[in-house]
This record gives structure tokens, C-alpha cells and sequence, in this order.
């Protein structure tokens, strides 16, 4: 796997940790770029039909505001393809130009060429885009019907690809697990091999017409069947000179805790193993709470500070203050900050080593007196009572601070 070089300088050590990210074409979705050296790009979807052109610019905005940089939307008709039009115009009139991605999936051709013209992306289903009939008691697929069918998937797919080299847009061959193509199921499977073949099919196409700006996922709600297939795939990819951006996610996930844990576990795994230029948590529940939970993985792993990063003990018979409570107040005050990492720590015993990387510490030094920390140093104590005060004092005598912003809701 050919990989980008990322070093990280950490405090405490000074040494480089490297972390190896494969290195892939850049592909422009509007103004957001996935692959090459750009960041990880997060995704969502909305809810809303697309027909319903006010409430989709509405739930297009609110995604864009939280920090989802391209946004998809549903196209099951020519008549959401057309609405998708008036939804482009009315986000540019009322908010700005949001990245689109339109979801086109059964015999797509005349809704993806329609919708092609509004969005800045098309993600096609290979499983979908060309019905094949399912044929009772089959025992072989031939040459010649794989021919025919491979064939009759290029009639359908040249138009598209067409118009979006022309126009400089991109495309995503999306693969599920669940929708594989028969012929797919009937030679591989329902494995990760089937569905590696099947966007390596796409991807010849394309290239057969000289269309290069391609993203590719391979999602699953099974994680190890997601994991094994982005890793296939990259191995095929590597094997073939190929360089395609990967969009990557367990799809199905589920709501809560559980559903969290899942997506959690597909993806960073495979983002620690430097696979994955985008991704999307997908959550049973408003597309609004996906975004945090992406946010959070690239933090944890390193790959993008948008947020505070707290350190804090897990609290033993040491402890000389109620550190749950103390750690929900220290998060509250500075949460809306960017970019600082901040401990808060039971007692001197491991604070100043474990919170080593941390740019402030919050310890418990006496029963009633806390030391602040910048860095390593000790740089006052104070009374328990005082402080979350004191430690935004601290941030802002060092010009870090930034307030709060308004709160709107009233």
C-alpha cells in the first residue's frame, strides 16, 4: 500500500509518530476535495423527500452549519431529480452553494442524467443500476451473459460518465453488501470478493472512457465483512495502479450505543490503517447526531482537531475531588474551543505524567486546593471553589481563549 507520511510532534516525547495514510487521487465534490493530502471529509444524508424542496434546503443547512461538508440526497424519481434543482437554486439564495451528492440507484440512467446537472456528485449502486433478472434454477453464468450484461452496464453508464467529465463533477460507485448483482452472488458469493469485483467493474468502465474522478465505498452493517472489503480492495487497487479516493462507513449501524460502538469500530479501524478519504456514520436516528459521533473518531485518532481533546483519570481512592462532576463543568466552560488539549486529573500521584500532552491540567494537588498546569509546569493553586475560573483565566492570559458563541435558541 503506498502511503502518505503524516509525523505528529507530541510534547511529551519529541519523537515523531507517523502515521501512514494510502495515497490517493484528489477528486473535487464542489468545493471540497476528497483524497490526496486534503483532510478526511465528513458526510451525511437527510431525511427529508427531496420533493419537499423547503424542508430539504432547510435540513441541507442545518448539516452544513454542524460541520458536514458534503451532503447527500435521495433521487428515486425524475421528478426529485428535477426538485433537486430547486433545491440547489434556494440553498445558493438562502444560505450558500453546499456540496451535493445525489443517491441514484435502480435503472438510473434518465434520473441520474437529469440530477447530474444540479449536484456536484453522483453515487450509482453497481447491485442496482442495471436490472438483471434472477433466472429460476440457474447452475452457470456464462461468458457470453457476462458480456452481454457487462455491456448493456456501459450503454447505460457512458452517457453519465460523459456528462460529468465534461462538467468536471465526480462520481461514487457505492457497492452494499445487500444489493450485490446476481451474476456477483451467483460467481462470488455473498462475500467481500463479490463486491470488490463489482466496483472494479465501474471503475474499468469509467476508465475505458477515460473518467478518472471517482470515489469508491464498499459498505456492509457486518463490520468484518465492511473491514475485509475495503482492505480487498485495497489490495486490488494496488495491484492494478489504482489510486481511488475511499468513501468508508458500516452502513445499517443502528441507534445509540451500539450503533456508535459499530461505526466506531468499521472505520477507525481501518483509518488506522491509513484506509479512507471520507466517511459517514450511519445512524437510525436524525442525521444531525452522525456528525459528532465522525468528528470524534478523526479526533481520537489524530486526524482532525475540531474540538477540545480532555484527558482525565478514571477516578480511584485517591481522588481528592468529585471528578465526574468537576470534569462535566471544566467541559461545559470550554467546550466551544478548538484545538487545546486540557486534563483534568483526581491527584498529584499520576496527573503531571499522564496529562504530559496536554496543554492545561486541572489537578488535585490537597483536599480543597487545585494546581493548574500549563504544560508540565505548575503554575498556581488555588481553592476547589475557584478553579474553573482560575483555568479560563489561565487560557486566556495565554491568548487562547475565544467566547462563546451567542446562544440563538431564544
Amino acid at each position: 500500500m503506498q502511503t502518505l507520511e503524516k509525523p505528529v510532534s507530541t510534547p511529551y516525547t519529541d519523537l515523531p509518530i507517523t502515521f501512514p495514510r494510502r495515497r490517493t487521487r484528489p477528486v473535487r465534490v464542489g468545493s471540497v476535495t476528497i483524497g490526496g493530502d486534503h483532510p478526511i471529509v465528513v458526510q451525511s444524508m437527510i431525511n427529508e423527500d427531496t420533493l419537499d424542496v423547503e424542508a430539504s434546503a432547510k435540513a441541507i443547512e442545518r448539516l452544513h452549519r454542524m460541520g458536514c461538508e458534503i451532503v447527500r440526497v435521495t433521487v428515486p424519481s425524475l421528478a426529485h431529480a428535477h426538485a433537486v434543482g430547486e433545491i440547489r437554486q434556494k440553498l445558493r439564495q438562502q444560505y450558500m452553494d453546499v456540496p451535493l451528492v445525489a443517491d441514484v440507484h435502480h435503472n438510473g440512467m434518465k434520473i441520474a442524467l437529469e440530477v447530474a446537472k444540479h449536484v456536484d456528485k453522483v453515487r450509482v449502486n453497481p447491485g442496482l443500476y442495471v436490472f438483471e433478472k434472477p433466472k429460476p434454477n440457474r447452475t452457470e453464468y456464462t461468458q457470453a451473459e457476462f458480456d452481454e450484461i457487462a455491456e448493456k452496464i456501459r450503454d447505460t453508464l457512458a452517457p453519465l460518465v460523459k456528462l460529468l467529465k465534461a462538467e468536471g463533477k465526480a462520481m461514487r460507485i457505492g457497492v452494499n453488501h445487500g444489493s450485490l448483482a446476481e451474476r456477483m452472488l451467483f460467481t462470488y458469493g455473498d462475500t467481500p470478493e463479490g463486491m470488490v469485483e463489482s466496483a472494479l467493474e465501474f471503475i474499468r468502465i469509467c476508465e475505458s472512457l477515460d473518467f478518472r474522478n471517482l470515489v469508491i465505498s464498499l459498505k456492509a452493517s457486518r463490520v468484518p465483512v465492511m473491514i475485509a472489503a475495503n482492505r480487498l480492495m485495497v489490495k486490488r487497487m494496488d495491484e492494478l495502479g489504482m489510486d481511488y479516493p475511499l468513501h468508508i462507513g458500516v452502513t445499517e449501524a443502528g441507534d445509540g450505543e451500539y450503533g456508535r460502538i459499530k461505526s466506531t469500530a468499521g472505520i477507525a479501524t481501518l483509518l488506522a490503517e491509513g484506509i479512507g478519504d471520507t466517511i459517514r456514520v450511519s445512524l437510525t436516528e436524525a442525521p444531525e447526531k452522525e456528525i459528532p459521533v465522525c468528528y470524534s473518531i478523526l479526533q481520537a485518532l489524530g486526524l482532525r482537531r475540531t474540538m477540545v481533546e480532555y484527558v482525565a483519570c478514571p477516578s480511584c481512592g485517591r481522588t481528592l475531588f468529585n471528578l465526574e462532576e468537576v470534569l462535566h463543568k471544566v467541559r461545559e466552560a470550554t467546550k466551544h474551543l478548538t484545538g487545546l488539549n486540557i486534563a483534568v486529573m483526581g491527584c498529584i500521584v499520576n496527573g503531571p505524567g499522564e496529562m504530559a500532552d496536554a496543554d492545561y491540567g486541572y489537578v488535585g494537588k490537597t483536599p480543597g486546593v487545585i494546581a493548574l498546569y500549563r504544560g508540565r509546569e505548575e503554575i498556581k493553586r488555588v481553592p476547589e471553589s475557584e478553579g474553573v475560573t482560575e483555568l479560563i483565566n489561565l487560557i486566556k492570559a495565554d491568548g487562547r481563549w475565544v467566547d462563546p458563541p451567542a446562544d440563538t435558541t431564544t
